[in-house]
């Protein structure tokens, strides 16, 4: 009866919602104004307990950590909402009374184009699993008007659209104009000493407004939503009437227009100086504001600046935030009034770093004559900043100038973003066991000698609300049918799924709902890109950013060697298969565009070929997001992790994959090396050079590409297959750049990524796991086991981690 209520009560406010915000009754409402009434809704409940935790904190007085990000990849939040709120078979229920579809409904919502990859989904993850365990954050980055990009496929290659997504509005934020902040670029500084200290004056400088839009984020059953601060620029006089009046009206938008371009877009093209320019604007102006923020609300809490170390912690998520850490300091010295000392000991205590790349070359630098040009005392103050560590360094490498200048925060004329960190920040930490450790051996082995404190490995996690309870809705109710639904709030409860391994019917009703997702998935790319896919046959999914270390070029050659064994050995078994790529390249990474031009031609000669259109598929998903993730990733039997080993940080896709009941294949790279450990090699398909073998190679320059390339059949036709005229493109569309770039390099060695090296090897292991899927009653229990041993792998246990080693924030 109850239920009955509450449905009851649900129908009346989403009509009510129609009739007070559109004007519009139920029958003459569109899906877009049903949606938004249905976000309303749930955006009064979320909004009540948000404005009540939040003065509840502050009445406790507890410390609140600031989680700094480029990227928040938030994915759609109606129906994620709903699963938080233990609200969606009510909502579902409703909806179907009302004649209406929830899936069409959630349709209506543009995700949000907040992020590009794997940073942006950690972060949102983090969001939820903070809130779900009832810990105080508010998460910051820019109210990017338009994301990263839509990718369009045409003509056999990337094309790049404008991704509008704030186009019908966000119905989820909240404008903060009252508490917009100024943030300041270029001029000069002049320095005047007063009997109050040093004062800072600026000449010629200009200014850019932040707007603050909140943007309230709850987790599962949780007393403490999160915040999102999204910070939008805008110009601090908006028309110019004197030009206007003149007729010049290009000139009267001019000065908003160029303060306005700093949140257009997510990662500008940096291939030319405006470009480099503007990240660096982006970069400072949502740190800065941040940074304001935090000090002007500690002040009215607080009052004193010297206990802002009690009250507040930031983490800055890779590189792009680390401008923090120099703000604060000008803050607390040029409108604070402390001395360096102390503002050096406020800002060692509140920051850490976490770091996402293995690469040397990957770490964020910039050039010192831009950065002195636009951050005038910003570089003043990193300029104290890199003397002092480079005094210090002094003392531990007397004489080694090499070495403290490879160390350095300035030097070479660039400023080192990770250096910065590793000087300031409390904490630096890798995001796998893997990952911590290479960051100590390798990345970062003269810092760790300095500092062996401050490194730590935590392994990066998921958040099984959205990558379980809401993409796969029909695996949550059969493992909640067999154990409960505590596993979603306590993710150690996933352990008992093992238990649930011996029984027969569990396990079919397992691959039950595997074929069931990949009827969806057949589905949804039927309707939205025409395509045709067969659940019959293997679904193979290669979906992640494109570059070249990941190897989707691998996959493809390997996808070129399955052809070629068909057509020279027409008896040959090859297990029918549907290979699934998903990836967007950079608009200037012109390698991995041609490597999505290379897939595209692949799929375009083994699917219309009659002798292989039958077994093998190959699909190219167009504009891969959290909404197409959530229809893939649960519809996957093989995860392709296949990234060269120790050049992947952690991965999390990997985690999402497993949690969904899909086997990796893969190499002891980032966090499969612990998904391997949870599962047991049995459950897993590992092959290739280890981090270790690579290392080696590198050291001695052992490597010969060209050697395989003369060994190795096989190989040798899939490299040939790329200029010898196999594919179907024309003569001066072959791809020699490709070939050349494994057979012989370019700017540096041959075949950096170890492609060729590890083929037969992936080659032979992807035949054993095809062997081990004919035999269905092994193969489901492998699928199975890998949902069984996720738990260890969801974001609660990630930011427990986090919790326990660096922030120390108290539940609410």
């Amino acid at each position: 009866m109850a239920r009955e209520l509450a449905r009851e009560d649900i129908k009346e406010e989403i009509l009510g919602k129609l009739k007070r915000h559109f004007g519009k009754t139920l029958e003459e409402a569109t899906k877009d104004q049903i949606y938004k009434s249905c976000a309303l809704c749930l955006r009064d409940i979320i909004v009540e307990q948000w404005t009540d935790a939040n003065k509840q904190v502050l009445n406790q007085g507890l410390k609140r950590l600031y989680y700094l990000s480029a990227e928040f990849l938030m994915g759609r939040a109606l129906v994620n909402n709903m699963v938080n709120l233990h609200l969606l078979k009510e909502y579902r229920d409703v909806l179907c009374d009302m004649g209406l579809v929830l899936d069409e409904i959630e349709e209506q919502e543009r995700d949000a184009g907040l992020g590009n990859g794997g940073l942006g989904r950690l972060a949102a993850c983090f969001l939820d699993s903070l809130s779900t365990l009832d810990l105080p954050v508010t998460g910051c980055s820019i109210r990017y008007e338009y994301g990263l990009f839509k990718q369009r496929i045409l003509d056999g290659e990337q094309v790049e659209v404008n991704d509008n997504w704030l186009e019908a509005g966000n119905v989820w934020e909240i404008p903060r104009p009252e508490e917009q902040v100024e943030v300041r670029f270029g001029g000069e500084i002049e320095e005047a000493w007063t009997e109050a200290g040093l004062k800072i004056h600026y000449k010629n400088s200009y200014s850019v407004l932040a707007i603050p839009y909140d943007y309230p984020v709850i987790g599962y059953m949780s007393k403490m939503p999160a915040t999102l601060r999204l910070w939008s620029a805008k110009a601090k006089t908006g028309l110019d009437m004197h030009y206007f009046n003149r007729g010049d009206y290009a000139k009267a938008m001019q000065e908003r227009e160029l303060a306005e371009v700093i949140s257009k877009v997510l990662y500008p093209e940096d291939n030319h100086e405006q470009g480099r320019q503007l990240r660096l604007k982006q970069f400072y102006f949502f740190t800065s504001a941040t940074m304001q923020h935090i000090v002007r609300k500690h002040k009215q809490n607080y009052g004193d600046v010297h206990t802002l170390p009690n009250y507040f912690t930031v983490q800055i998520n890779d590189t792009h935030p680390t401008l923090a850490i120099p703000e604060m300091l000008r803050i607390l010295m040029d409108e604070e009034g402390l001395g360096w000392d102390e503002a050096m000991d406020i800002v060692s205590r509140m920051f850490n770093y976490t770091n996402h790349t293995v690469l040397v070359e990957g770490l964020e630098c910039w050039n010192e004559e831009l950065f002195k040009s636009l951050l005038p005392r910003v570089y003043q103050i990193i300029q104290i900043l890199n003397d002092k560590f480079c005094d210090r360094l002094w003392q531990v490498y007397p004489g080694q100038w090499d070495k403290i200048g490879s160390m350095a925060i300035i030097a070479y004329g660039e400023i080192r973003m990770a250096n910065l960190c590793i000087a300031v920040c409390g904490k630096v930490n890798g995001v796998s066991m893997l990952h911590g450790e290479i960051l100590k051996t390798r990345t970062f082995r003269d810092f760790y000698t300095v500092f062996p404190d401050k490194f730590l490995g935590i392994t990066n996690g998921v958040t099984h609300r959205r990558w379980l309870a809401k993409a796969n809705g029909s695996l949550t109710e059969l493992i909640a049918d067999h154990i409960g639904d505590g596993f979603l709030k306590d993710y150690r409860e996933m352990d008992r799924i093992e238990d649930l391994l011996s029984k027969e019917s569990f396990l079919d009703d397992f691959m039950c709902v595997k074929r069931e997702n990949k009827e969806r998935l057949a589905a949804h790319l039927k309707k939205t890109q025409c395509i045709d896919i067969d659940p019959n046959t293997v679904f193979d999914v290669h979906a992640k950013r494109l570059h070249e270390y990941k190897r989707q070029l691998l996959k493809a050659l390997h996808i070129l060697h399955l052809y070629h064994l068909k057509k020279t050995n027409p008896q040959a078994y090859i297990e029918p298969a549907t290979f699934l790529f998903a990836a967007k390249a950079s608009p200037g990474y012109a390698r991995a565009k041609n490597i999505i031009r290379l897939i595209l031609a692949v799929a375009e000669l083994v699917n219309n070929d009659p002798d292989t259109k039958d077994i093998l598929r190959v699909v190219f998903i167009e504009n891969y997001s959290v909404s197409e993730a959530e229809v893939l990733i649960p519809a996957a039997d093989v995860s392709e992790q296949i990234s060269t080993a120790g050049f992947e940080a952690s991965g999390t896709g990997n985690m999402k994959f497993m949690m969904n009941g899909a086997v990796t294949i893969g190499t002891m790279d980032g966090s499969n090396v612990e998904i391997s450990e949870q599962v047991g090699l049995d459950n897993i398909f590992i092959f290739g050079a280890s981090e270790q073998d690579i290392e080696k190679m590198e050291r001695y320059g052992t490597y010969k590409p060209g050697e395989y390339y003369e060994q190795n059949t096989d190989l040798r036709y899939a490299l040939n297959s790329m200029i010898d005229g196999t594919l179907p493109v024309a003569s001066d569309r072959q791809f020699s750049d490709l070939y050349h770039s494994l057979l012989f390099g370019d700017m540096d060695r041959a075949d950096r990524y170890y492609l060729l090296y590890d083929f037969a090897p992936y080659a032979q292991v992807y035949e054993n796991m095809m062997a081990v899927y004919r035999n269905k009653d092994e193969w489901k229990r492998i699928a199975a086991m890998n949902t069984a041993k996720s738990g260890h792998f969801a974001a609660d246990r990630t930011i427990h981690d986090y919790n326990e080693k660096i922030w120390r924030l108290k539940e609410m």
